[in-house]
C-alpha cells in the first residue's frame, strides 16, 4: 500500500513510520545517508537513498518505490513533492497516481498536523512542547480513475487523493504547486512551460 500524506517538516519522515500499523519505507535525500551516524539512524526507520530531482531522477525514485510495492511492502510518499514553508496544501504532483493505478495498491491518505510546531525548518532538534496528530483515511481504490497510461486519469486520481489528505490535515488550500526555486534559467522556463509534474 502507499501512504499518501502532506509534508511540512522533516520529523514527517519518522512521525510516519512511528504511528503506522506496519512497517512503511520511504525515499529519502542520499545525503542523509553520507555519515555513519545518520545513515544508521535512516536505514533502522526504514529509508531507502534516492537522488533528488526531476526528469530521470523522479523516474529511478519511482521504480524503486514499484520495487518495494511488488515486493509486497509499504511506501510513503508526498505528493506535494516537498515540504510546505508556509503550512498551505498545495496541489499534488501526479506520481503518488500514476505508482498506485500502474500496480493496483491503495493508497491511504495521511494528514499530519503540528510536525511543522515539533521541529520547524531549520530546527536542528525537535521541541516537546508541542504534540503531533498522524490521521490515517480509508484506503482509496484508484482503478476507476483510468489506465497510469492516461494523463487524465493521473490528475483525477492525484486530485482525489489531495482532497482525502486536506480533509484529514485540514490545511489551507495553496492551488498551486510547492516548486522548489529554480537553480538556472533553463529550469525557470521549464517551470513556466506546460508539464505534468510528477
Amino acid at each position: 500500500m502507499i501512504f499518501a500524506s502532506n509534508h511540512l517538516s522533516f520529523i514527517d519522515s519518522i512521525a510516519i513510520p512511528v504511528a503506522s500499523p506496519r512497517p512503511v519505507h520511504f525515499l529519502a535525500k542520499s545525503a542523509y545517508f553520507e555519515k555513519w551516524a545518520s545513515r544508521l539512524f535512516f536505514t533502522a526507520i526504514g529509508a531507502i537513498p534516492v537522488e533528488r530531482g526531476a526528469g530521470q531522477a523522479a523516474l529511478d525514485a519511482l521504480d524503486q518505490q514499484r520495487a518495494l510495492l511488488e515486493d509486497g511492502r509499504a511506501v510513503a510518499l508526498y505528493p506535494e513533492g516537498t515540504r510546505s514553508l508556509d503550512g498551505r496544501l498545495y496541489k499534488g504532483r501526479t506520481g503518488v497516481a500514476f505508482l498506485a493505478l500502474q500496480t493496483g495498491a491503495p493508497v491511504v491518505p495521511v494528514g499530519l498536523i503540528g510536525t511543522d510546531k515539533v521541529m520547524p525548518v531549520g530546527a536542528k532538534v525537535p521541541t516537546t512542547k508541542e504534540r503531533i496528530t498522524v490521521r490515517f483515511g480509508t484506503p482509496l481504490d484508484l482503478s476507476p480513475h483510468g489506465a497510469a497510461s492516461s494523463g487524465r486519469a493521473r490528475r483525477g486520481a492525484t486530485d482525489e487523493i489531495m482532497a482525502a489528505i486536506h480533509a484529514l490535515s485540514e490545511q489551507e488550500l495553496a492551488n498551486a504547486y510547492n516548486e522548489v526555486p529554480a537553480q538556472t534559467p533553463l529550469e525557470r522556463i521549464k517551470q513556466v512551460l506546460p508539464h505534468e509534474r510528477i
